[in-house]
C-alpha cells in the first residue's frame, strides 16, 4: 500500500524528472521531440503548492468500469 507521503514524494519526483528533460544541460541526448513532450507536460502537472490541499487543486475523478 502506498502512503500519501509517498505518493506526494513520487509526484514531485516526476515533476523534477520533467524538468530534468526539458533541459539540455541535465540531459544532453534526449530528442528535441521528447523534449517538447516534457515542456506540454510540465505545463499542467502538480507543483508543490497543489500539494498542500489537494482536494482545491484538482478536480475528482470518476472511475472508468
Amino acid at each position: 500500500m502506498t502512503l500519501p507521503d509517498e505518493r506526494t514524494r513520487a509526484v514531485l519526483a516526476v515533476l523534477s524528472f520533467l524538468y530534468d528533460l526539458i533541459d539540455p544541460t541535465e540531459t544532453p541526448k534526449v530528442p528535441r521531440k521528447i523534449r517538447e513532450k516534457a515542456s506540454r507536460l510540465v505545463k499542467h502537472y502538480p507543483h508543490w503548492h497543489d500539494m498542500i490541499d489537494p482536494a482545491q487543486a484538482f478536480e475528482p475523478v470518476n472511475r472508468i468500469k
